[in-house]
């Protein structure tokens, strides 16, 4: 484990190589799991304010559910999430040449909106535990991301770097150039 700042960090985010493949799993994230993704209050407030640029991505089977469910909903853990359709899949999904895509995200691409997506689904495989002291930051290596493990070893590009964006987006610059610098310090690495 790592510490900087108010965050545990385990080793797998510096070790782990990761680089996701689309084309493979087919977006699968966006379907996989207990329920939807992990959302703040703020941002189910931004969602709710893209929200007419985002619809015209949506189907309309997942515009009805956000009539039905909201814009977010409670889990069985009591966590803020996403809505699912059928219990399933995302409903701020897409499909475009058969891969699963984010609605909010493409809205952003397009520069309609300036929220990307929710940090969780950006971070992700990247999972963040929130605790009163400090923030537990550990890679969730699923079977759904095996194309990504694969293409991230053939690109020898480690979790970390793939997700410098979103780690920058939920942490800093400075936390992660310190996360860097760990990294490329760590006994044993050449």
């Amino acid at each position: 484990m790592l510490e900087i700042g108010r965050t545990i960090i385990s080793l797998d985010i510096l070790e782990k190589k990761f680089l996701c493949d689309l084309l493979k799993c087919k977006g699968a994230c966006c379907v996989e799991g207990d329920s939807g993704a992990p959302v703040t209050p703020e941002e189910v407030k931004a969602i709710q304010e893209a929200y007419p640029e985002v619809e015209p991505y949506l189907s309309e089977n997942h515009r009805n559910e956000i009539s039905k469910q909201g814009f977010a909903v409670i889990d069985l853990d009591g966590d803020l999430v996403t809505p699912l359709e059928n219990n399933k899949q995302c409903v701020y999904t897409y499909k475009e040449n058969d891969i699963l895509k984010c609605g909010i995200e493409k809205a952003f691409l397009d520069g309609k909106i300036t929220f990307r997506k929710p940090v969780s689904c950006h971070l992700f495989p990247i999972r963040i535990t929130e605790y009163k002291r400090f923030d537990a930051v550990n890679y969730q290596q699923i079977d759904i991301c095996k194309p990504g493990r694969e293409c991230g070893k053939v690109a020898k590009l480690p979790l970390y770097v793939f997700l410098k964006e979103p780690l920058i987006r939920k942490y800093g610059e400075e936390w992660y150039e310190q996360l860097q610098y760990a990294a490329e310090n760590m006994p044993g690495r050449k």
